[in-house]
């Protein structure tokens, strides 16, 4: 699809969004800026955008076919990505299939431990509130999203740990846990954002080691290799 690059209408962390000349459609495209602890660290990560664009596009064509509805429309180049334009849900949701990080600090558990089934969290997508974990009665309470949409966001999540899970598994990855954003587009519900390392926890199967931006928020180093890594094994590259 041939597109033209608008005006710039929103930066973020991780992506810059653009107009273009089908007011229907977004380009992202993808930054090497690295955050975490709400933007309190800050750094940059070599190719990470491109890196992310690709493994995105790669797992959005996957939850396509499995019946999982994206905003997706191709990937334009290393670093942008055609989307349709959507109304975000400010819900941040995020499937635990494992305990770790978060999880593990805020009820005292022990990492590593399974969860079956795996649980959803919601958070409320604020960065002045620095994104406090909510339930579905305060989702209500702020008319966040109707019930009959959490309902089907949290279908659609779980849906997505059901595809996701098998394939990681299948390339030696672990999918500890993993943060998701849905958007409304005319009016019916799309998985939006991305799905990457920056997104996702992910362990490799038989060293247990990150390979995902803990390398980032803890130091570990080898930051890019890891990246590159899960590129190369989710990509088949």
């Amino acid at each position: 699809m041939t597109v033209s690059k608008g005006s710039l209408i929103y930066e973020g962390k991780a992506k810059k969004l653009f107009e273009t000349d089908n007011a229907d459609r977004l380009i992202h495209y993808f930054k090497d800026d690295a955050t975490a602890f709400n933007a309190q660290k800050k750094g940059t990560i070599v190719e990470k955008g491109i890196v992310n664009n690709k493994i995105s596009e790669r797992l959005f064509r996957l939850l396509e076919a499995g019946g999982v509805p994206t905003h997706f429309v191709e990937r334009l180049s290393d670093r942008e990505m055609l989307t349709k334009k959507v109304r975000i849900v400010p819900i941040e949701v995020v499937v635990r299939n494992i305990i770790a990080g978060s999880l593990a600090k805020r009820l005292g558990l022990k990492e590593g431990e399974a969860i079956t089934p795996p649980i959803v969290e919601f958070y409320y997508k604020n960065d002045a509130l620095g994104d406090p974990l909510i339930t579905e009665e305060h989702i209500r309470l702020m008319k966040l999203a109707e019930p009959a949409v959490l309902n089907q966001i949290k279908a659609w999540a779980l849906r997505t740990n059901a595809l996701l899970a098998p394939f990681f598994a299948e390339r030696g990855l672990i999918l500890v846990d993993f943060k998701l954003e849905f958007g409304l587009h005319n009016g019916k519900l799309v998985l939006a954002d991305e799905i990457s390392p920056d997104t996702c926890r992910f362990w490799d199967q038989k060293t247990k080691e990150s390979m995902d931006k803990d390398r980032f928020r803890k130091d570990l180093g080898k930051i890019e290799e890891a990246y590159q890594e899960v590129l190369r094994r989710v990509c088949d590259v």
